[in-house]
């Protein structure tokens, strides 16, 4: 392992390591006597250290050759590193207000030093599970969905400098092969590594398994996230991806990146409010009963679509005579003719989010890797009462993507499965 120069740090060589490397060393400064560092990984995949200075502080994350949940018996690529940080530059660059600056990338060691996004900052998700407001959620993300997913699309960049840049990415093909796993295939057959809240849900995932309409539709989604260079996403855009406080919304963890179908980071995302929306009977309590919280996911599931609608076209205006090449100026010429070529994309990008927001929610169900937002239900029927909910929206949404004409129908699709 150590042949290419690659060695897992362990805190007392992380000093080492940190007082041989100027960059972070100016963002620390040269008191080590007072360092302190802190393990934090959640740990399926990496390393994750805080270190914290009297003169400043960084977060270091470290790519394994494996999975560290499981150990050696399943390798998987440390290079994952690179893809990560090259899309944290790359998305920072664009969205500098909602993702952290990366300070150090070392390719060998595949070791990235960022900013450490300090308390009150908490993970998304669990502000959601303990029913947590946050009134700038839906603009901030919107913004840093606009501006990433348009400014990596042939909306903005010629074919040439798009087809280098999809070539870059196309190297992140053992992430993108687990997700084709974990998201499109496992759900859909039996799988050593699928598990739901049994035995409540076995009869449920036996019916996902046995349904022929369900299974041609993921088909379709799955070749399009295989086969679609649209743009640079995240890759794995979901609530346990952002760090949140009341006025700060910061993007982490791009490690899935590649250029793939826009909709599946807005799906991703939109998909894991409507989870934390079914989860919340699950958490309500006599002095809680979380109507009027449930009422604030539901309108941040609205805004956050309609504001991304609003300022992803605004971007596509004001630089409709830029470099971008999907539809030159001298062939979409007139006015008429440009509003249909966004009407007809936007549609195309609203069923892609819808359909692949379903999957997204189908494979925390019945699949390998499941949200905090139901398994922390302690009751287990109650717990299984809420993700068969989900479930049962999933479904519907995924099937009906493209009859469904706005955020507003979504909504009343989610109302009327909890009302059932």
């Amino acid at each position: 392992m150590a042949s290419d120069g690659f060695r897992p740090l362990d805190e007392k060589s992380l000093v080492e390591y940190i007082k041989s490397t100027p960059s972070l060393l100016s963002i620390l400064g040269k008191q080590f006597d007072n360092l302190e560092i802190k393990e934090v990984g959640d740990g399926n995949l990496n390393f994750v250290y805080i270190v914290v200075a009297p003169s400043g502080s960084i977060v270091i994350k470290q790519a394994l050759p494996y999975i560290r949940c499981i150990g050696e018996s399943w390798p998987m690529a440390k290079e994952r590193a690179y893809f990560e940080a090259t899309a944290l530059k790359e998305h920072g660059r664009l969205s500098p207000e909602h993702v952290p600056e990366v300070y150090h990338f070392d390719r060998t060691m595949c070791l990235i030093g960022m900013r450490y996004l300090e308390p009150p900052h908490i993970i998304l998700r669990k502000g959601l599970v303990a029913g947590v407001e946050y009134p700038l959620l839906a603009q901030h993300i919107s913004d840093y969905m606009a501006k990433t997913l348009f400014f990596t699309s042939l909306l903005y960049l010629n074919t040439t400098d798009h087809k280098r840049a999809v070539a870059e990415f196309c190297g992140n093909v053992e992430l993108c092969r687990l997700t084709e796993q974990v998201v499109f295939s496992d759900p859909y057959k039996v799988s050593e590594y699928n598990r739901c809240t049994s035995p409540y849900l076995d009869a449920d995932a036996e019916a996902v398994r046995n349904d022929n309409g369900l299974k041609i539709e993921v088909a379709e989604l799955k070749s399009k996230f295989c086969e679609r260079a649209q743009a640079l996403i995240h890759g794995d855009l979901h609530t346990g991806s952002l760090m949140v406080t009341q006025d700060s919304t910061q993007v982490i963890d791009p490690e899935f990146s590649f250029y793939g179908p826009m909709g599946f980071d807005i799906g991703a995302y939109i998909g894991n409010l409507i989870l934390a929306y079914f989860s919340q009977d699950g958490h309500a309590d006599q002095a809680n009963d979380r109507k009027s919280y449930k009422v604030w996911i539901l309108k941040t599931i609205t805004e956050t679509w309609n504001l991304f609608h609003q300022k992803f076209l605004a971007l596509w205006d004001e630089h409709k005579d830029g470099p971008g090449e999907a539809y030159l100026p001298e062939i979409y010429n007139n006015t008429e003719l440009r509003q249909l070529v966004k009407q007809k994309y936007m549609k195309e990008l609203f069923e892609d989010t819808l359909g692949f927001g379903a999957a997204k929610m189908i494979r925390r169900i019945v699949g390998v890797a499941h949200v905090e937002d139901f398994e922390s239900i302690k009751d287990v029927a109650k717990r299984a009462d809420c993700e068969r909910q989900a479930l049962s929206c999933a479904k519907k949404l995924l099937k009906e993507r493209r009859t469904i004409k706005s955020i507003e129908e979504v909504i009343s699709t989610i109302e009327q499965v909890q009302l059932q």
